[in-house]
C-alpha cells in the first residue's frame, strides 16, 4: 500500500532531453530521518541509563562492577550492530527507489560496490573480533576471509569509481565543474595534505610496534563499527555534505590514543572510505581522497600527544591537544575540496571564504566529542585501561636499546 502510495509521486522529468528520476516523497528519506531521531534518542537514553545503574552497581555491589562494564559492551555492540543493519539496508532501498542504479546508465555501479564494501569491512571486523574470542587460528582463518572479501570489493569499487569520475556523469551530476586549472589544484592539494598526514604519523609514531596482533584489529573493527554507526545519528546535515553527529569521531580518536598514530591514520582512512559509502558526494578522484579518506586519516592523528610525559596527569590535555590537530588538517582538507570542486555553490564573491564558513561545521562536531571525550578520560578506570594497552602497543625504551 505504502510503495503504490509513494509511486503516485514518482516519475521521470525530461531536462533537456534527458530523463530523471522525481520523487516528491520518498519512503527511505522519510525512514532515514525517523530513525536517526529514534537512534539518537535511544543512545542518549541508554547512556544515562547505564551511568545511573553504573553509579549504582560501583556503590552497592563494587565486586560486580566489572561484570557489569562488560554487559554494557555487549548491549552497546547489538545496538551499533542493529544501526549498521537498519541503515546500510536502507541505502540499498534508497538506491532501488531513487533509481540510481539505472541513472544515466552508471550511477549504480558506483553506489552498490561502496554498499557493498561497507558492509564487507563493518561487518569483517565484527566477526574478527568474535573469532579471537574463540582461538587463534579462528581469528586468523576469518580475518584473512574478510580480508580477501574487502580487498575484492575494494578493487570493484576503485574500477567503477574511475570509470564514473572519468566519464563526466560526476561533475553534471552534482552541477559542478572543474577547469583544468582546479584539476591540476586539487591533485597538489590533495597530495600536500597527504604528505603532512603521513609527516606526523611517521614523527609522532616513533616507538609504535610495527604490525597488528588480534587485539590491536579486533580494538580497530570495533572503534570503527562505533564510529560509523554514531555518524548516523545526526543532529543535522549539510546541502553538499557533511553534518553534525553524536561524538561520532570519538571512538578513532580513542584508537589512536592507545594504539598510536600510524594505526589511528589506518583506521581513519578506513573510517573515510566508510563515510564515502554513507554520503556520497563524488565530482572529482582528488576532491573524494580529500572530503573521504584524507580528512578523516587526519583524525588518527589524535594521539600524537599521548606520550608525552609531562601531561601524564593530565590525560584530558593530551588527548584534547591532538584531537584539535586531527581537526584542523580534517578542516583544511574540507576547505581545499569546497574552493576547487564546490565553486560552483558558492553564495559569496569569495569562494575561499564561503568554503571556510560552509566547513565550519566540523568544529562543532569535534567540539562534542572532545567535550565527552574528557568525561571519558577523567575517569580513573578507563585511563588506568589505556595504559595497559599502551603498554602492549608501543615498545619500552629496554626493548628499543635491545
Amino acid at each position: 500500500m505504502l510503495n503504490s502510495l509513494l509511486s503516485a509521486h514518482a516519475g521521470e522529468v525530461e531536462i533537456d532531453g534527458e530523463a530523471y528520476y522525481a520523487y516528491a516523497d520518498v519512503w527511505t528519506e522519510y525512514a532515514n530521518n525517523l530513525l536517526t531521531q529514534i537512534f539518537f534518542y535511544l543512545a542518549i537514553a541508554m547512556v544515562v541509563v547505564m551511568i545511573a545503574v553504573g553509579i549504582v552497581v560501583k556503590l552497592k555491589k563494587p565486586e560486580s562492577f566489572s561484570a557489569f562494564i562488560k554487559g554494557c559492551a555487549l548491549i552497546a555492540a547489538g545496538f551499533i550492530l542493529t544501526v549498521l543493519v537498519i541503515m546500510l539496508a536502507l541505502g540499498f532501498a534508497e538506491i532501488e527507489e531513487k533509481g540510481y542504479a539505472d541513472y544515466d546508465g552508471i550511477r549504480g555501479l558506483v553506489y552498490i560496490p561502496a554498499i557493498v564494501l561497507g558492509s564487507v569491512i563493518v561487518f569483517g571486523l565484527i566477526a574478527s573480533y568474535i573469532a579471537s574470542l574463540f582461538s587463534r587460528k579462528t581469528f586468523k582463518i576469518t580475518l584473512i576471509t574478510a580480508a580477501s572479501l574487502a580487498g575484492a570489493a575494494l578493487v570493484a569499487l576503485l574500477v567503477c569509481l574511475i570509470v564514473y569520475l572519468n566519464s563526466g556523469n560526476a561533475e553534471s551530476n552534482n552541477g559542478a565543474e572543474i577547469t583544468p586549472t582546479e584539476n591540476a589544484l586539487l591533485y597538489v592539494c590533495a597530495a600536500g595534505v597527504i604528505i603532512v598526514i603521513a609527516l606526523l604519523a611517521f614523527f609522532f609514531g616513533k616507538g609504535e610496534k610495527k604490525g597488528y596482533d588480534s587485539k590491536s584489529i579486533s580494538y580497530a573493527g570495533i572503534c570503527i563499527a562505533m564510529s560509523f554507526a554514531l555518524s548516523y545519528i545526526k543532529f543535522f546535515e549539510m546541502p553538499q555534505g557533511g553534518s553534525l553527529t553524536l561524538a561520532s569521531l570519538l571512538p578513532l580518536m580513542i584508537y589512536s590514543y592507545m594504539y598510536g598514530v600510524r594505526k589511528g591514520v589506518i583506521a581513519g582512512f578506513a573510517y573515510g572510505i566508510l563515510q564515502a559509502v554513507q554520503d556520497p558526494w563524488l565530482i572529482h578522484p582528488a576532491q573524494f581522497l580529500l572530503d573521504y579518506p584524507v580528512a578523516f586519516s587526519a583524525i588518527g592523528l589524535a594521539g600524537m600527544f599521548s606520550r608525552v610525559k609531562a601531561l601524564d596527569k593530565f590525560p584530558q590535555i593530551k588527548f584534547t591537544l591532538g584531537a584539535i590537530v586531527g581537526c584542523l588538517l580534517r578542516y583544511i582538507s574540507h576547505i581545499l575540496s569546497g574552493v576547487f570542486a564546490f565553486s560552483e555553490y558558492s553564495t559569496l564573491n569569495n569562494v575561499w571564504i564561503y568554503s571556510m564558513a560552509y566547513n565550519s561545521f566540523v568544529f562543532a562536531d569535534i567540539a562534542i566529542a572532545i567535550a565527552v571525550g574528557i568525561v571519558v578520560f577523567s575517569t580513573p578506570s578507563f585511563n588506568a585501561q589505556v595504559r595497559k594497552v599502551q603498554a602492549t602497543a608501543f615498545e619500552t625504551k629496554k626493548a628499543e636499546k635491545a
